[in-house]
């Protein structure tokens, strides 16, 4: 995966500057999110897996103190191009470099896709350590089961990378999120619109 990320990183960047790829009802999730988190005057967010920092950006935006990480060096180099008043470091999200309690809030936009069932836990479970009692977590994915090869989406740049991405039913995340020890707040599931092939899902979650 952190090959595939640092191959199409400067194309991934162009492609995806922004929001724009997300529909309203995504957004409004990360709204709620975000003002969950602002409201209790601990405004510290990590953007795991953040890529190359479009949400990171989102969030700052709406009054968050913004810490984004991602595995693929090449991503976090386009995040600080972007994004220089950011802070962004490469880690994983398996093993985060943050000690624990330090943050109000946990976004997984999509960061989770790549990583099979067995996986799941270990993330939910580093994410629940960095969060300080009371904070937030969003976690946003396609929603379904199966897996799906994203390979050929990337050959219109020219790429040739191996990627796949894994589907998850919103019972399933819920489940990994009580297991971490996370109570479910509300959920959002929409069905697939323009050129989306699966429905969408958003969990948040408090500690």
């Amino acid at each position: 995966m952190r090959r595939a990320y640092d191959t199409v990183a400067k194309d991934y960047a162009a492609y995806l500057p922004d929001t724009r790829a997300e529909a309203p009802l995504d957004l409004a999730m990360v709204d709620a999110f975000a003002a969950a988190v602002t409201s209790g005057g601990d405004t510290r967010v990590l953007d795991a897996g953040c890529g190359a920092g479009r949400m990171s950006r989102y969030l700052a935006d709406r009054g968050c103190r913004v810490q984004g990480v991602d595995l693929s060096p090449s991503m976090v180099a386009m995040a600080r191009r972007d994004h220089p008043d950011l802070a962004f470091t490469v880690g994983s999200l398996t093993e985060l470099p943050y000690p624990d309690d330090q943050f109000a809030g946990v976004l997984l936009w999509y960061s989770i896709i790549h990583t099979p069932p067995a996986g799941q836990a270990r993330i939910f479970a580093e994410a629940t350590r960095v969060l300080r009692p009371a904070g937030h977590l969003l976690v946003g994915f396609q929603a379904g089961e199966g897996t799906h090869d994203v390979s050929g989406a990337y050959r219109q740049f020219g790429h040739e990378i191996e990627l796949e991405r894994y589907r998850y039913t919103a019972d399933e995340i819920a489940v990994q999120l009580a297991a971490a020890g996370l109570r479910e707040v509300c959920r959002l599931v929409r069905r697939a619109q323009g050129r989306e092939r699966d429905d969408q899902a958003f969990l948040l979650a408090t500690a």
